[in-house]
């Protein structure tokens, strides 16, 4: 209140006074020009190096992260491919092993047919042994009976047939 009593006025022109305040605005820029603009424009320079290498290694990031996905896509294709062979290899082994066995199986009931053929002809060639043994025995009884009964060659022969049909009954 006291500068509009005094008579000065807010709005009046003093050139003495613009003049010092022009003289001291341009010492003022002339030393943030020489002092504060270069620090201000390192600073920048730097925060634009910085954002420049951050959006350069982003992109490189970006092609790497791509390249990996690539390479996961072939890694996962070549991981289906070997799945499949292993796949067709268990299948094919498992053919094999299953045509080893059925062979084997073959094998083993041939061998079991052959076993059987050998004994049958074993128990052939025990009961063939028993007959003759028999047929010896009723042989030496036919001759015994003959020579007991001292008969004609008719009935000599008919006494050899009866015993060759008691041999054939038992």
């Amino acid at each position: 209140m006291s500068l509009f009593l005094a008579g000065s006025s807010l709005l009046s022109f003093n050139t003495g006074f613009a003049i010092w305040i022009l003289i001291s605005l341009i010492v003022f820029l002339g030393i943030m020009y020489k002092f504060a603009l270069p620090p201000i424009i390192k600073g920048i320079e730097e925060r634009e190096t910085s954002i420049q290498s951050s959006l350069d290694a982003a992109e490189k990031a970006l092609r790497d992260a791509e390249k990996i996905a690539k390479d996961n896509e072939d890694v996962v294709r070549e991981a289906e491919r070997a799945a499949q062979k292993i796949r067709k290899e268990a299948t094919k082994e498992v053919e094999e092993f299953r045509a080893e066995r059925l062979e084997k199986a073959k094998e083993d009931a041939e061998k079991l047919i052959e076993d059987a053929k050998k004994s049958i002809d074993q128990e052939k060639q025990k009961a063939l042994n028993e007959l003759r043994k028999e047929v010896a025995d009723l042989t030496i009884e036919a001759t015994t009976r003959l020579l007991q009964k001292n008969v004609d060659s008719e009935t000599n022969r008919k006494l050899i047939d009866e015993t060759i049909n008691d041999l054939s009954k038992n």
